[in-house]
């Protein structure tokens, strides 16, 4: 591509995604950050037939401050996970072919952490959605600031957290409030202590899937969504825009993201992640990533680290 061609598309880009720079010099540096970006999805959509990538907001960002700002998932606070004692789904049979909560009215709406490495409140809130929408009816939106704020000191806002930390916050919190009452700042806040006439979403208490197992995983999605971490490091699933993801990564997590049903789609059967990148990233904020690719962990270690939380009817 000409280089005024090339310069056309990155403008173009700019104004598509409100970009704006402070000078002259950034804007030259995000150019070539760009235009690195754009090689590396263009050789990949010539190889890659399953899934695709294309240029979404974080084409001028490096990859490693892409998984500075966006990614936080901190395994390294988890201490041995104590409920895998408990699988309620361990004896379900005749599983269906395929689940999808967004239809079954489980799901909110994609939305977008920001640049605050808080994705494991928003795997935790996808969970607690669903059991709630399951058990009760009512889809509510609840507060992932809540958690940001409030869940300390066993999570760190928006450097990072797990969701088995915050689910137990929530049973010894008496319950989480919704997100209109208490709502997203893509930052760190003060706690504000719970103001008694405002409505709370409880849940009973929390359970882990058995890890590295997609059969135990499958069990428990076509019951509720899950929290699921992976690694989302990989200069692909940066870019990802559509299709049945099975690129390259490894299985160090650094990303908490919600299952919300699996498929097949032809000859391959994935599974439907919510993430929280919003809604211009990937399948209108979803991805669907590749199962039964032969490893215990799954794809990107999708199986490592599953939980659920219960909520008693």
């Amino acid at each position: 591509m000409s280089i005024n061609k090339l310069i056309d598309l990155f403008e173009q880009w700019m104004s598509k995604h409100g970009k704006v720079y402070e000078s002259i010099e950034e804007k030259l540096h995000r150019f070539e950050v760009f235009k690195e970006n754009l090689e590396h999805i263009d050789e990949t959509n010539k190889k890659v037939t399953s899934y695709w990538l294309g240029l979404n907001e974080f084409a001028d960002l490096s990859h490693d401050e892409f998984k500075d700002k966006y990614l936080g998932l901190k395994t390294e606070l988890a201490k041995k996970r104590e409920s895998s004692k408990e699988f309620t789904y361990r004896d379900a049979i005749d599983l269906p072919k395929s689940v999808d909560w967004r239809k079954k009215g489980a799901v909110t709406r994609v939305k977008n952490q920001g640049q605050c490495g808080s994705c494991w409140a928003f795997s935790t809130v996808a969970a607690v959605e669903g059991i709630n929408q399951i058990v009760t009816g009512n889809l509510t939106s609840l507060s992932e600031q809540e958690l940001i704020d409030c869940d300390r000191p066993s999570n760190n806002g928006c450097n990072g957290g797990l969701m088995d930390y915050a689910f137990s916050f929530i049973v010894s919190n008496g319950g989480l409030r919704k997100e209109d009452d208490y709502p997203y700042l893509m930052e760190e806040g003060k706690c504000e202590d719970k103001k008694a006439e405002l409505d709370v979403i409880t849940i009973s208490g929390y359970e882990d899937v058995p890890e590295n197992n997609e059969e135990s995983l499958l069990k428990a999605l076509a019951h509720q969504p899950l929290s699921i971490a992976i690694e989302a490091s990989g200069r692909d699933f940066q870019f990802y825009s559509g299709g049945v993801f099975n690129g390259h990564c490894g299985t160090s997590l650094d990303h908490g993201v919600a299952a919300v049903g699996y498929g097949s789609m032809k000859d391959m059967d994935y599974i439907i992640v919510k993430n929280s990148w919003g809604s211009k990233w990937g399948e209108k904020g979803y991805i669907r990533m590749k199962r039964n690719n032969g490893k215990p962990e799954g794809i990107c270690g999708i199986y490592k680290m599953a939980s659920y939380p219960s909520k008693k009817k």
